[in-house]
C-alpha cells in the first residue's frame, strides 16, 4: 500500500466564544466551541478524499487546519512521515498544500489582474525563474484550467464566477502542490458550471497526480469524484470508507440517513430507511455520549452515556455502538447520477 502523503492523528480544535455584557457582569466563564474532536485521516498520493456533513460539522475547520490557516490544540499531523509543525515542514506545507475556497468572489484581490495574481505565487515561492519565464508560466497555468491567456490582463470583477474559480485553481497549481484542499469549490456556482469545475479537477488530478481533499455537502458529487469518503458530524468523523463501500453499505445511522435523503425517481427503488430528523445539538453543549444519540432511530442506552471510538474493520471505519451492518439499504447511485456526469 502506498505510503500516506498526509497523516492526521487525533487532532482537536476549539474556538473561544465572544462574551456578552451579562456574562462579563456575572463573571461567567468563557464558553468554547469544539469544532474538531479526535479527528484522524490519511491521504495518499493522487487520492481524492471526500469530506461530507451538515453545515457546522467541522468540515471547513478541518480543511483550514490541514492548510495551516488554523492550528489544532491536540494531535499530530505528518507530511510524508515528518511532523508538520517543525519549521522546515511548515515551509513545505505552504508550498505543497494549497487551498481552493468556496467563494471565488472573495478569494481574489480585486485590485490585481489575473496575471498578477498568478505571478505573485511564482515570485513568493521562487518558481519559474526570471520575470519573462514567470509570464510564460502564467500563460501555461491559464491554459491548464481552460482559460485564454489573453484574460490575464483582466480584473476579477470583469469575469464570471466559473472563470474566477478556475483562476483560484490555477493559483493553487502555481505552487506545484502535491495536495489541494478544495472547500466546497462549486457550491457558489450555477449547476452547469459546477460540472465543468468538477471535471476540471478530475482531469488535473489524473494529469498531475495531485491528491485532493474535496469538502462538499452534495453527496452525488462526492461519490462521483472521490476514492474515499469521510462523513463528519458535530466535529467528528463518524464513518470513513472507500466511496463505493460507503454508498452501497453504510454502517453509521447518520450516513444512512444522509443517503436516504437523496431523491430517487423510481418509487420501486426507494429505501425505507428514514432520513435524518431533528436539529443538530448545540455544539456548545454536545451530548455526553454519542453526538448523534439525540437524532438516531436506533439509539440504545449505552449510546447516551458512552462516547464511541472509531472502530476500523479493514478500510471501513465507523464511530457507533450499534452499527447498522445487517439492515438492508437501497443504493440510490444507479438511478440518481452524480452531477459531474451530467
Amino acid at each position: 500500500m502506498t505510503e500516506p502523503l498526509l497523516s492526521i492523528h487525533h487532532i482537536s480544535k476549539t474556538f473561544p466564544m465572544a462574551r456578552n455584557f451579562r456574562d462579563v457582569v456575572t463573571r461567567s466563564p468563557r464558553q468554547t466551541l469544539r469544532a474538531l474532536r479526535d479527528v484522524s485521516l490519511t491521504v495518499r498520493p493522487g487520492e481524492v478524499v471526500g469530506v461530507v456533513g451538515e453545515s457546522g460539522c467541522g468540515k471547513s475547520t478541518l480543511g483550514r487546519c490541514i492548510a495551516g490557516l488554523e492550528t489544532p490544540e491536540h494531535g499530530d499531523m505528518l507530511w510524508q512521515g515528518a511532523p508538520i509543525s517543525a519549521g522546515e515542514n511548515r515551509r513545505t506545507r505552504a508550498r505543497h498544500i494549497q487551498m481552493v475556497f468556496q467563494d471565488p468572489y472573495a478569494s481574489l484581490n480585486p485590485r490585481m489582474t489575473l496575471g498578477q495574481t498568478l505571478e505573485e505565487v511564482l515570485r513568493v515561492h521562487g518558481l519559474a525563474g526570471d520575470a519573462a519565464r514567470r509570464r510564460e508560466r502564467v500563460d501555461e497555468l491559464m491554459l491548464m484550467v481552460g482559460l485564454a491567456p489573453a484574460l490575464k490582463e483582466r480584473l476579477p470583477h470583469t469575469i464570471s464566477g466559473g472563470q474566477r474559480q478556475r483562476i483560484c485553481i490555477a493559483r493553487a497549481l502555481a505552487a506545484e502542490p502535491q495536495l489541494i484542499v478544495a472547500d466546497e469549490p462549486v457550491s457558489a456556482l450555477d449547476a452547469s458550471v459546477q460540472a465543468q469545475i468538477i471535471n476540471l479537477l478530475e482531469d488535473l488530478r489524473a494529469k498531475l497526480n495531485i491528491a485532493l481533499i474535496f469538502i462538499a455537502h452534495d453527496l452525488n458529487v462526492v461519490r462521483h469524484i472521490s476514492d474515499r469518503v469521510a462523513v463528519m458530524y458535530l466535529g467528528e468523523i463518524v464513518e470513513t470508507a472507500a466511496a463505493e463501500a460507503l454508498f452501497t453499505r453504510p454502517l453509521h445511522p447518520y450516513t444512512r440517513g444522509l443517503l436516504a435523503a437523496i431523491p430517487i425517481p423510481d418509487p420501486k427503488r426507494r429505501t425505507s430507511v428514514p432520513s435524518v430528523e431533528g436539529e443538530i445539538p448545540d455544539p456548545l453543549s454536545p451530548p455526553i455520549g454519542c453526538g448523534f444519540s439525540t437524532r438516531c432511530s436506533h439509539v440504545i442506552h449505552p449510546c447516551r452515556v458512552r462516547h464511541p471510538d472509531l472502530h476500523q474493520t479493514g478500510e471501513h471505519g465507523v464511530r457507533c455502538l450499534n452499527p447498522a451492518a445487517t439492515r438492508p439499504f437501497a443504493d440510490p447511485g444507479s438511478v440518481y447520477p452524480a452531477t459531474g456526469n451530467q
